[in-house]
């Protein structure tokens, strides 16, 4: 028999209690496991670190058979024992800070600061990122893979996306970029895999046999159902862009076997009810889903306020209900944000500070200036240096270095940060003007969509 191990030896690690559906679920933060229990355990779980085995067993005493009171302490001392209940944190030992140079391993190319559509919420000003409407020179875009072949130092695998704007308006360079790419990592033993995010208005054959053969991924953009995207992305004319986009996409998918693309549109205040467009998405025969919430300021018609929450929080258990109805059938689909895996999750730097904008991660404009990511494009105050002379204000890389979750009030004490890595970086700044004071509002939903996450992936282990 093992010895009942009290963890108030010293100061518990964080545990996480969610009930959904008739199951009673905990996640030891720290650890990332995940325990589907009893209603026995539910209750003295709490009290598992701070009293005594006797302490516990009076308490519960009118409720809960003493014997099997004793059995549960034993199971959640094992656990303990284990590491996997009340860990210790041991990711504050390596928060990231050092002064080596930064690796870069990921890019995001502004291949256009164009777009054939004029979307009511886009963070790029319609395309332009606030300035003029420039494509990106192939100079540009194949000194780009140089800094990155040259920036990702020791790393074999690099990662490219082709954004905008709109990407497709400037395809004959994202083809030259492409086959250059490719070339120049052969040449240094290393492989870049490409993405490309588009609106599909210019999707065409000829486009989607370059695309495929290439083996490019792709985020194509649609917003569910017909009135909800027309509402919002509208082509320069004002017309909704659904009769055209929809065909081009379904074309594609098809293409390729339904497979390498992600479907992702956007919901907003206007459309809290957002489950009903990406079940939308799923019933076009789009396997892949995302529906992603929009970021503005409340002043905002669309915005998404702190009042809409409870209304969004239905619209995802709606959605996971019927995501989970729709298991093991022809109508199964993936939606993006319930995707997790418990097993091995994500890596330390993705633990600690998420997408790592700013120092593994950053953004090409189409002069080749360097930024953060793709929503800080035009920010000048963000500009790191540029393609040509490489990395030139490092007080911006370490500004993003240092901004994990240990450095992040508000995140030292959220049970989510190491799922979340401290939040998107640019929607806290374009809302709180810190990239140090998360955004409210996305923190509340990635809470909730995590249980939600938890839960499925719990429920295909056979534990719910």
């Amino acid at each position: 028999m093992i010895k009942l191990k009290q963890v108030n030896q010293k100061k518990p690690g964080q545990i996480h209690k969610f009930e959904l559906f008739g199951a009673k679920i905990v996640l030891d933060v720290n650890s990332g496991a995940v325990h589907v229990i009893d209603s026995l355990a539910w209750d003295i779980i709490d009290d598992f670190p701070f009293m005594k085995p006797k302490e516990i067993g009076d308490k519960y005493s009118n409720k809960y058979q003493a014997a099997d009171v004793a059995e549960v302490l034993e199971e959640l001392s094992v656990l303990v024992e284990e590491g996997m209940l009340y860990s210790e944190d041991t990711y504050s030992a390596d928060p990231l800070q050092d002064d080596r140079l930064p690796i870069v391993k990921s890019l995001c190319l502004n291949v256009s600061h164009d777009c054939n559509l004029r979307c009511r919420y886009c963070f790029a000003g319609s395309g332009n990122f606030g300035g003029e409407r420039l494509l990106m020179p192939v100079e540009t875009g194949c000194r780009a893979i140089d800094f990155l072949l040259e920036s990702s130092a020791g790393r074999k695998h690099c990662e490219v996306d082709f954004f905008g704007g709109e990407p497709l308006m400037n395809i004959g360079v994202v083809e030259k970029i492409t086959a250059y790419g490719n070339s120049k990592a052969a040449l240094k033993g290393k492989e870049i895999k490409f993405t490309l995010t588009t609106n599909a208005v210019g999707l065409n054959n000829e486009i989607a046999e370059f695309l495929n053969r290439e083996n490019i991924s792709v985020v194509l953009s649609l917003d569910g159902r017909p009135e909800i995207n027309d509402y919002m992305r509208v082509n320069p004319a004002g017309r909704g862009s659904y009769d055209k986009i929809k065909p081009n996409i379904t074309k594609f998918i098809n293409s390729r076997n339904n497979e390498n693309y992600i479907v992702r549109g956007t919901y907003t205040g206007n459309n809290l009810n957002f489950s009903n467009d990406a079940l939308h998405l799923a019933d076009l025969g789009y396997k892949f889903v995302s529906v992603e919430p929009v970021v503005s300021l409340s002043s905002d018609e669309w915005a998404i306020k702190e009042e809409d929450l409870p209304e969004v929080f239905k619209a995802y258990e709606t959605l996971c209900k019927e995501f989970v109805v729709r298991l093991n059938t022809d109508k199964e689909f993936e939606f993006f944000h319930f995707n997790l895996d418990l097993n091995k999750g994500p890596c330390l730097p993705k633990r600690l500070s998420g997408c790592g904008a700013g120092y593994s991660y950053m953004a090409v404009s189409p002069e080749g200036n360097l930024y953060p990511c793709h929503q800080f494009v035009g920010k000048e105050n963000y500009l790191i240096g540029n393609v040509i002379d490489g990395i030139k204000n490092f007080d911006i890389v370490n500004q993003f270095r240092d901004a994990h979750v240990y450095n992040k009030e508000k995140c030292n004490s959220c049970w989510a940060r190491f799922h979340c890595g401290g939040g998107c970086h640019a929607n806290a700044e374009h809302i709180n003007g810190s990239i140090m004071e998360p955004y409210y509002i996305g923190c509340e939903l990635e809470k909730k969509r995590l249980e939600y996450a938890i839960y499925i992936q719990a429920l295909k282990s056979g534990f719910c």
